[in-house]
């Protein structure tokens, strides 16, 4: 690795090889060839002077690219897909005279960028499917298991671990419905020319417009789509890069929402990230355990968040047919956001397959508030006795304040059911009262809804996906 220059912690430490390999060169012009050849084919099959030969040698030299001759020839004429054109025809001399035939470079340049984009969403889609099954686990084994639910983080009505689970889940089900559209809806540029027009491909097959529509269907077809953009000026629409950005947005939202629960919790104590053996959590403080995983989840979604708006102002300020001022935003922005939501999925996953579960700790948390909760319940059993209402209301609620205030400044234990049992009000006895204390009497549906969440909303997903399921996650730093 050098180490005398810039070197992009999105590649050194945080996405995986497998998403860095989608965005290299040696993707970009192997795919350059591949539609070269796409192009060549379509062309002789519609009728144009291209032999069988020349497909052949086109064929034979796809993937040894002389990657040294396109540089040289690069340094004098200052473009890149000319440069490979010249770098290919000198592999294939009798193909050379037939090579990007017709089209404008925005023939392999933009129908590359769809079909790495197309790739990469791919890619994104086995990770976020996997870290659903991963989760769904989860849920299943805590799905019982009651703990404080929070709103505005204070304590509120119990749920339990695996219901809280599929809260996480829900919000990844909904980017999933999203990526599934955006993948579904993408097209190839096929082969329009110079202002979209395809002007020079009517010339190439004198005047036959049906010719030129079929080359665009038989382009995407051996490409492996199922159909173009309709129409485009020399580029397909710069929205496109939106779309996909703005979905890879959504996932590091939810992946940010996971990741800032996981650090509550631990900061409580009840539920922690991995932590390994010879870790370190501070250069100071050899005792904390610090949630670094989860705070690299949040740091790389506020990074992609941000990165949203570069293709949506590219998009925006694009002239006419085309203009260039695109090309070194893109080149950024769109492949950056892909390996960061790799790296947060790969991160998300790792989390989810070691998160500790203090259940102690959590029981102990649940039982301190659990007399203010079953306030509700107790007096409604002391109405149905007959008791009135709005004055047991009352009564619960002066009660309330005074054990509140025993808690927060005596710093003693609740006391809230020794003074209900002690209220002529209520007639109810203390033994009677720490009977009800069971947090599993507070948590409604939860563990239902889990078990109806995980059988028909996640398990058809998941059975769809079957073979993709099984990934694990390699974590570098």
């Amino acid at each position: 690795m050098s180490t005398d220059r810039y070197q992009t912690p999105l590649a050194e430490r945080y996405a995986s090889r497998e998403m860095q390999y989608i965005f290299s060169p040696d993707k970009k012009f192997r795919t350059w060839r591949e539609l070269w050849i796409a192009l060549a084919e379509s062309e002789k099959e519609l009728g144009l002077a291209i032999t069988d030969e020349q497909i052949e040698e086109l064929k034979a030299n796809k993937d040894n690219i002389n990657y040294d001759v396109a540089r040289e020839r690069e340094k004098e004429v200052r473009h890149d897909v000319m440069s490979h054109v010249y770098a290919y025809g000198v592999q294939c001399p009798k193909a050379k005279g037939i090579i990007h035939w017709g089209a404008t470079s925005c023939y392999v340049g933009d129908n590359t960028d769809l079909i790495i984009m197309t790739e990469a969403l791919k890619l994104v889609r086995v990770k976020l499917i996997n870290v659903l099954d991963e989760l769904g686990r989860f849920a299943d084994k805590y799905k019982a298991l009651p703990t404080l639910a929070f709103t505005h983080f204070q304590p509120a009505q119990p749920t339990t671990v695996g219901k809280r689970a599929t809260l996480w889940m829900q919000e990844l089900m909904l980017d999933l419905e999203d990526l599934n559209h955006v993948i579904d809806s993408m097209k190839l540029l096929g082969s329009k020319g110079t202002t979209g027009t395809q002007a020079s491909f009517l010339e190439l097959f004198e005047g036959d417009h049906e010719k030129v529509r079929a080359l665009d269907k038989m382009i995407a077809e051996k490409m492996g789509f199922k159909a173009v953009y309709p129409v485009s000026g020399q580029t397909y629409s710069r929205k496109v890069d939106t779309r996909v950005v703005n979905v890879l947005a959504g996932i590091a939202a939810s992946a940010h929402k996971f990741s800032n629960d996981i650090r509550l919790l631990q900061h409580l104590k009840e539920i922690e990230e991995p932590f390994e053996k010879s870790q370190i959590g501070s250069s100071a403080m050899a005792y904390k355990r610090n949630p670094m995983r989860s705070e690299r989840i949040a740091s790389l979604a506020n990074y992609v968040m941000a990165d949203a708006m570069n293709p949506a102002i590219t998009s925006a300020t694009q002239w006419f047919e085309r203009t260039l001022d695109d090309s070194a935003n893109k080149r950024m922005s769109v492949p950056e956001a892909f390996l960061a939501v790799d790296g947060i999925l790969d991160l998300y996953l790792n989390v989810v397959d070691g998160l500790v579960v203090y259940e102690k700790v959590i029981n102990r948390h649940i039982m301190a508030e659990l007399p203010f909760m079953a306030t509700e319940n107790i007096m409604m059993d002391a109405v149905k006795a007959g008791g009135d209402r709005q004055e047991l209301h009352e009564e619960i609620r002066r009660l309330s304040m005074e054990a509140g205030k025993r808690v927060k400044q005596e710093g003693l234990d609740n006391n809230l059911l020794e003074l209900i049992a002690a209220s002529p009000a209520f007639n109810v006895s203390l033994d009677d009262l720490q009977k009800s204390m069971d947090p599993s009497k507070y948590t409604g549906r939860s563990k239902e809804q889990v078990e109806e969440f995980l059988s028909e909303t996640v398990a058809p997903v998941l059975a769809k996906y079957k073979d993709v399921l099984g990934v694990k996650a390699e974590i570098n730093v």
